[in-house]
């Protein structure tokens, strides 16, 4: 019985996680992710007892992504190869980009108009990204510039995901990696 349980509550998440990317956390409704999820909207409530209950879950199941694809680039050798290996992730996503924009990025754009707890914990997943990127650029030997160095990469991958949605062009995208991987390379 407590798979069940957990794989109801998984299903949840997920869908939320899909949804609230596709049309947005305030524009996603507890029905639109019971019917996606199979689940029936009065079981949502057990699981979930909010949709800010939910929104924590998302933004949980987001953090575990991002820290999951960290730890992956952490297995490679060198710090210039995971800072590359960082920035060719957002590249090979620019399809989903072009369409839904960043699901971290569009997160915590729309959170922070409405501020409060959900948007100061969305925004810990970029805080943990800024970190590690600032660690690997101190590992590339960038010193008392690793910091900024890894705010302009952040700040450039999150405007080129707003433009190649704005303007669904995945083809924006991989022009602006080009010229990050270059930059980095130049390092």
């Amino acid at each position: 019985m407590p798979t069940s349980r957990v794989d109801k509550r998984t299903r949840l998440i997920e869908a939320a996680n899909q949804l609230v990317h596709r049309q947005g956390f305030n524009q996603t409704t507890l029905a639109d992710i019971a019917h996606k999820s199979r689940v029936p909207l009065g079981n949502v409530y057990y699981y979930f007892k909010t949709k800010e209950d939910l929104g924590h879950a998302v933004i949980e199941h987001r953090s575990n992504c991002s820290r999951n694809q960290i730890n992956e680039w952490d297995k490679l050798p060198e710090p210039r190869e995971r800072i590359l290996a960082a920035i060719k992730s957002v590249a090979d996503r620019r399809e989903i980009l072009a369409q839904s924009g960043c699901p971290i990025g569009s997160l915590c754009q729309e959170l922070h108009k409405e501020g409060g707890e959900l948007a100061d914990e969305a925004a810990s997943t970029f805080s943990m990204l800024l970190e590690w990127l600032e660690t690997q650029f101190r590992l590339l030997g960038t010193g008392k510039e690793s910091s900024d160095h890894a705010l302009h990469l952040v700040s450039a991958l999150q405007g080129a995901s707003l433009l190649t949605n704005a303007f669904n062009d995945p083809a924006l995208m991989l022009r602006e990696t080009k010229h990050l991987m270059q930059w980095v390379n130049s390092l």
